[in-house]
């Protein structure tokens, strides 16, 4: 048996224990007193190893945990609502390339309309000219060499443009002479008589 020293420094054995608990004072081995400040400390032990308990047990269930399913990606409604949606789309799709053909169609008439109003405007026009009787005279001399009553008529002809005229073409190639037109209709008459 071991001896321990009390808190008055004195030996503490089963006499010591005797003298001052009276429950022990016929046994020889006496049993420890309850409350110590040992004991005071051991229950702090006692009350964490539980928590330690529950960390290990938390920590082993983290590691066994599972992941939540994961939910589908189409499901029944996104199905639905996409076949609806195509539907529409299938449906408006034919009239809608047949108003933008239209609107197509629309803006080339339109375009039409425009340029054959801008040749209405200058076939009025030249029609307003002819209505002078200036401007009909000066045609006539211009186009069909006509002269007025009295007056003679020349034509200028250079040394360039009477070769060309000798060989039967212009100068450009052709075989356009200066000839006014009443001659040219003369000249294929006799051509014809031959």
């Amino acid at each position: 048996m071991q001896r321990r020293t009390g808190p008055g420094g004195g030996r503490s054995g089963p006499s010591a224990r005797s003298r001052t608990d009276p429950r022990t004072s016929g046994s020889r081995f006496a049993a420890a007193p309850r409350a110590t400040p040992k004991a005071t400390r051991a229950e702090p032990r006692g009350s964490a190893r539980p928590v330690a308990a529950r960390r290990t047990a938390a920590q082993v269930g983290a590691a066994k945990r599972t992941r939540a399913p994961e939910p589908r990606r189409f499901t029944g409604r996104a199905m639905v609502l996409s076949l609806v949606l195509l539907g529409l789309l299938l449906a408006y799709a034919y009239p809608v390339r047949v108003y933008l053909a239209q609107q197509a169609e629309i803006a080339a008439l339109e375009n039409s309309q425009a340029s054959q109003r801008e040749k209405i405007e200058l076939l009025n026009q030249q029609a307003a000219k002819w209505n002078d009787p200036e401007y009909v005279k000066s045609q006539a001399r211009q186009r069909l060499h006509m002269v007025l009553p009295g007056e003679k008529a020349m034509i200028v002809i250079d040394q360039a443009g009477g070769q060309h005229a000798a060989a039967g073409t212009g100068p450009t190639g052709s075989t356009k002479t200066g000839k006014p037109w009443y001659g040219k209709l003369y000249s294929s008459i006799e051509a014809a008589n031959q």
